[in-house]
């Protein structure tokens, strides 16, 4: 059994099945098609989930059973991940009901390394890791079966068919389920299996189909925001939300770059795109603009996106003697892939020579062109290090850079 892994100390290998096949009829019709891929604050449903799932740090392989119809909605909804997190993402169709779509899901998580299943609803955008660490949490502790949910705290009634109230259901003891529900995985699949087998297909969820099964199912504190959204006004209120929080705590990054070459002999440099006749030049595998390299490593930092070497190794001869535009102008695909706008970008060069002052507007020209974005958004600053230091000795020029860039979503 799964529990005696889980019993040692050894971590669980978490997989999710994320259930976003369904037609979401109680929402309305919409252009922007079923509930799943409706925007909340700009951003698909599904996407607000996945971002969720992608970022926590428990999570191994992630399958989203789709509708066959929604192909193209799941891709458009995925297109600004960048392509390793959305090889991560395993799409497979779903079934005509809820219940044979999360079957599909755990067969596809069968072949892998997966130990637990953890099913999320799609349209539970409102996740967070602590919700998620509490459930891992009961795993490790020995639990196959765990549920997050709340307790009731409406008033219960039940009604007869005439809508008459018939009783009044104390709720002592009585809560809301809500997901991921976590399992096992060769169990969760063992009780999926044997109730199709069976021709059972009115379960509610996943954790009722354990209880049928003879798991025991253990309760873990859900989250009160974990709200799974239904029907219009359910979306309506997110995006308010959303909105909201986002006008009140926009998304602002600002990340740093540093870099340095040194001065070999040669006929000049090259800062910012512009080559300035010097009895010196910059030694480096590309064409050594420091400057660029400081502002390519601060972009790729307002994303978590690594450093310039990560994405153009000097060890790579592709790159010997390339043009850094080359390098920065990725970094920035790379942000705008994950939706951000590049705000600002300022880079100040420390040497004692050349003269940077008369070459500043068309470095700022350049970084405009190069970043897509104003003249007034750039701005080089130069400065000596008055003889101190390598740079004083003119043995190299050093450039830190700045750059601002605004994501969507919120800081809150």
């Amino acid at each position: 059994m799964t529990d005696d892994v889980i019993s040692t100390g050894a971590a669980p290998k978490i997989g999710f099945v994320v259930v976003a096949a369904g037609r979401g009829e109680r929402a309305g019709q919409s252009a922007e098609g079923p509930k799943q891929y409706r925007r909340i604050g700009d951003v698909p449903v599904i996407r607000r989930t996945l971002d969720v799932i992608l970022a926590w740090p428990g999570t191994g392989a992630i399958v989203a059973v789709i509708h066959p119809d929604d192909g193209a909605l799941m891709a458009a909804a995925l297109a600004s991940l960048s392509e390793a997190a959305r090889a991560r993402i395993i799409l497979i169709h779903g079934g005509p009901t809820r219940q044979l779509s999360v079957l599909a899901g755990l067969d596809a998580l069968a072949g892998t390394d997966i130990t637990h299943a953890f099913i999320q609803d799609a349209v539970r955008p409102f996740i967070d890791e602590d919700l998620l660490d509490r459930c891992r949490a009961a795993l490790i502790e020995g639990k196959a079966a765990v549920l997050p949910a709340l307790p009731i705290a409406e008033t219960i009634k039940r009604a007869d068919p005439a809508g008459q109230v018939s009783e009044t259901v104390a709720r002592a003891g009585l809560y809301g389920a809500q997901t991921p529900q976590c399992f096992a995985l060769t169990d969760i699949l063992a009780a999926h299996r044997a109730a199709a087998a069976s021709g059972r297909h009115d379960f509610t969820d996943d954790a009722s189909i354990a209880e049928w099964h003879g798991l025991a199912v253990h309760l873990v504190t859900g989250s009160p925001d974990n709200v799974k959204l239904t029907v219009q006004r359910d979306i309506a209120l997110a995006d308010e939300k959303l909105t909201a929080r986002a006008a009140a705590f926009p998304d602002v990054r600002t990340g740093n770059g540093y870099d340095v070459h040194q001065l070999v002999e040669g006929d000049g440099v090259t800062l910012c795109g512009v080559f300035i006749p010097h009895d010196r030049k910059l030694s480096g595998h590309s064409d050594a603009d420091v400057a660029l390299h400081a502002l390519t490593d601060a972009l790729l930092a307002t994303c978590g996106a690594g450093d310039i070497g990560d994405h153009f190794p000097p060890s790579d001869p592709q790159w010997k003697g390339a043009a850094s535009r080359i390098f920065l102008e990725r970094a920035a695909e790379i942000v705008r892939e994950r939706g951000g706008v590049i705000t600002n970008a300022d880079i100040s060069i420390v040497a004692e020579a050349p003269k940077v002052g008369p070459h500043r507007l068309a470095m700022r020209e350049n970084l405009s062109a190069f970043l897509g974005i104003s003249l007034d958004r750039c701005s080089i600053k130069a400065t000596t290090n008055e003889t101190i230091g390598f740079v004083g000795r003119r043995e190299g020029i050093c450039a830190i850079a700045t750059a601002t860039v605004i994501y969507p979503g919120s800081a809150a």
